[in-house]
């Protein structure tokens, strides 16, 4: 026998997976009925057909919803930070089988990967928008998803997610009473989309996929509805860039004392005066705005801003290797530096090659051959700092202080 030839691949689709599936749908189902008070529609289409199924992102649970619609396996691709987790990964990996990717690049063996599954029969979901939404509006949404439908030549399914962000807003640690649902809304078939230009099938992928959660008119109840909006918002619309402090349903600007409340309907209430935003969406965008109209060598000797967080370093789809359990993260215009104990380590913006948040307060820099990653306390603004290196290589690229630019999400 030649040994020279390369062994065969094993299967990515495995018998096992439809197993594990069955033995832990219903009660993974149950409780998430019951945690987010959702109504799930049944896409009957889903048994013996494959699908490449898009999914706008709002919370933690969005692939469970995924599952309670579906009646086969799912394959989805998921950041590179769930395979980094060690033994806990590895039967993750061995129960549901995810698609890695490396957030925020192209990643072309995940694009492989993919096309793998498809040919397999495999059905893959995703989440173009590549984050959880921090406003309750979709993010942005790279139009090269057009080149992976035609990639892998199966039908498109659409599953949108509403009152996600009512529910559990990214930025919150609990849980409100409140109406929400998904389903599939539409199914392009590869005839439909042959027929398309990318502009025309990006379009119809960008309109079933976006949703606002303040469209929904719907109310979400908790006391502690406003705490840990400051893991999102910095700037204050009267004293600019600021640090913010929350408490049940009322956050307060620590720079000028101005206090909002968080109402049921997702609207914002100021305290003391009217409030310049109806809504964390319109804030956030304002927050954006600001930030792209900065210029970052103005902020180069005296440092913006300054936080704890424990710090390790990541072996991509291996493990976690701590380096410290606190150290000092300074933020400047074109820099940070993060300084501890027996650490001091410089990260030049011009060095640094992608910065993206994950989760609720993670932030994940790679510089060179390494990737850091930052994990704070509760109220830890991991978003400042991505937003800050993004408008710094934008500042770089030429992009025009003032215009609408991607700053991480």
């Amino acid at each position: 026998m030649d040994q020279t030839k390369k062994k065969k691949k094993k299967p990515w689709r495995r018998p096992r997976h439809r197993v594990y599936r069955f033995l832990f749908k219903w009660a993974v189902s149950l409780y998430t009925r019951l945690a987010y008070h959702i109504k799930v529609e049944r896409f009957e289409r889903s048994k013996k057909e494959q699908f490449f199924l898009l999914m706008n992102h709002q919370t933690a649970f969005d692939q469970f919803f995924v599952e309670m619609a579906m009646r086969s396996p799912v394959y989805y691709v998921a950041s590179e930070d769930l395979f980094s987790k060690g033994f806990l990964s590895r039967i993750i990996e061995h129960v549901v089988a995810p698609i890695p990717i490396k957030k925020s690049v192209t990643d072309m063996k995940a694009v492989k990967t993919c096309a793998r599954v498809a040919k397999e029969g495999g059905t893959i979901a995703i989440a173009p928008e590549g984050n959880r939404t921090y406003s309750g509006v979709t993010e942005s949404i790279k139009p090269s998803i057009t080149g992976l439908i035609r990639l892998l030549r199966i039908p498109v399914a659409i599953f949108r997610i509403e009152g996600g962000y009512g529910v559990h807003p990214r930025w919150s640690d609990v849980i409100r009473k409140g109406r929400m649902q998904a389903r599939v809304t539409r199914v392009i078939e590869p005839k439909e989309y042959a027929a398309m230009t990318d502009d025309e099938l990006f379009g119809i992928i960008h309109s079933e996929l976006y949703w606002d959660d303040t469209a929904m008119k719907g109310e979400y109840h908790h006391k502690k509805s406003a705490e840990y909006l400051e893991r999102v918002m910095y700037v204050c619309p009267d004293c600019g860039l600021s640090e913010w402090e929350s408490v049940g349903d009322v956050i307060t600007c620590k720079g000028c004392g101005q206090r909002v409340r968080y109402l049921p309907d997702l609207r914002l209430k100021g305290l003391d005066k009217p409030f310049r935003f109806a809504y964390v969406k319109d804030w956030y965008r304002y927050q954006e705005k600001y930030v792209s109209k900065l210029n970052p060598s103005d902020y180069t000797d005296n440092v913006v801003y300054e936080d704890e967080a424990s710090l390790c370093r990541v072996i991509l789809y291996k493990h976690k290797e701590k380096i410290a359990k606190c150290v000092r993260v300074r933020l400047w215009g074109d820099r940070m530096q993060l300084v501890g104990e027996d650490v001091d380590i410089a990260l030049p913006f011009d060095e640094v090659s992608v910065m993206s948040v994950l989760g609720r307060n993670k932030l994940n820099i790679y510089i060179g051959e390494e990737l850091y990653q930052l994990k704070g306390g509760k109220r830890f603004n991991a978003v400042k700092y991505m937003n800050f290196y993004y408008h710094y290589d934008n500042v770089k690229k030429g992009v025009a202080y003032g215009e609408l630019q991607f700053l991480g999400l």
